[in-house]
């Protein structure tokens, strides 16, 4: 996939990234409601248990991950960077629509400047109006869920809730209000000391169990690290013609193939070698020297590397409030949600 899609990857591989521990998510306090007592069994299944696909609504994302600032050098590398990073800094206004498992649009919006990802059925297209650039896939048809990723509470909620598991404390928290709505607050608090993350809040539905806001409380940090809510939301069925894309005139449109996975989930001919060590809140995700070469000689001969990483025992390291980032000397990367410390010794242990 092309370069042109790197400016979206971050809002779409928010959950993902997450699962792998590596990043993750806080909330803004709402107003305390009266609901019926529910104990947190109870508010796990009820969210498990939900099946809206139907609604649109406004998001807001706040970020603050401690990310050290990227200098202006005027080249194309470091401008490509910053515009990987901007959709996991800073905050956002994000309109949401989904029609459905196959219908959805996800509208970033910045100044003066709109980013939008609109999967219709198989299409996929992603348009950016600062630069009139557009990128059209299309989705397997043989894949059983064919629906592109997201950016709702919900999905970064799946996420979570999915590695529930004994390395976690489940308890509620005072119940709440997110867009209007009455929700339950699951807390969910990592047992292990061997982690960034202090605890994950989850506001959930009381009528329909759809997740409406996503917190994560780096360990002993006095601000959120991310914040993601809905502050409307309406459970009607979007237009249609919102999942219908046709490029503005003049619009430089490119066409895109996705890779061919194997059975393993890597794309065929290739050995990603990715492998994690632990699991849960202090899992590290590992990528041997050598995966790809010419994506690590890049990144280490740019001027940023040295600016952005700080010298450790054994390679370099970035460090932001809840993530942690090793390269080493060899040319091994590692990372998680753990502080570097941990990498290093995972990366003693191979």
């Amino acid at each position: 996939m092309s370069r042109t899609w790197l400016k979206w990857m971050p809002a779409v591989a928010v959950p993902a990234v997450i699962v792998a521990g590596v990043l993750a998510v806080p909330l803004q306090a709402g107003a305390a409601v009266d609901l019926p007592d529910k104990t947190p069994q109870d508010v796990l299944e009820l969210a498990a248990g939900s099946t809206v696909d139907t609604f649109s609504g406004t998001i807001e994302q706040t970020s603050e991950l401690g990310l050290p600032e990227i200098p202006s050098t005027g080249d194309a590398a470091t401008a490509e960077f910053a515009d990987a990073l901007d959709l996991l800094t800073g905050s956002h206004t994000v309109r949401v629509y989904q029609n459905g498992p196959d219908q959805s649009r996800v509208q970033v919006q910045d100044t003066m400047t709109e980013r939008n990802l609109i999967q219709n059925g198989a299409d996929l297209w992603l348009y950016d109006s600062a630069d009139n650039t557009a990128a059209h896939t299309t989705l397997p048809a043989d894949t059983g869920d064919r629906s592109a990723p997201g950016y709702t509470p919900s999905e970064m909620a799946d996420t979570f809730l999915a590695e529930v598991a004994p390395s976690t404390e489940v308890t509620l928290g005072e119940n709440t209000e997110v867009a209007g709505r009455t929700a339950y607050e699951l807390v969910l608090t990592p047992n292990t000391d061997d982690t960034l993350v202090g605890s994950v809040s989850i506001a959930v539905d009381s009528e329909t169990g759809l997740p409406l806001r996503v917190q994560v409380e780096a360990l002993e940090a006095a601000e959120p690290a991310i914040s993601v809510a809905f502050t409307s939301l309406s459970f009607d069925a979007p237009p249609a013609d919102l999942f219908v894309f046709t490029a503005p005139a003049g619009a430089t449109v490119t066409e895109e193939s996705l890779p061919t996975k194997d059975a393993a989930g890597h794309p065929e001919g290739e050995t990603s070698g990715v492998t994690v060590t632990g699991s849960g809140w202090d899992a590290v995700v590992s990528v041997p020297a050598g995966a790809d070469a010419a994506a690590m000689a890049e990144l280490t001969a740019s001027p940023l590397y040295s600016q952005l990483t700080d010298a450790v025992d054994g390679g370099r390291a970035l460090s932001a409030t809840l993530m942690s980032v090793l390269i080493t000397d060899d040319g091994r990367v590692f990372a998680g949600s753990v502080p570097v410390e941990r990498l290093q010794a995972a990366a003693a242990q191979e």
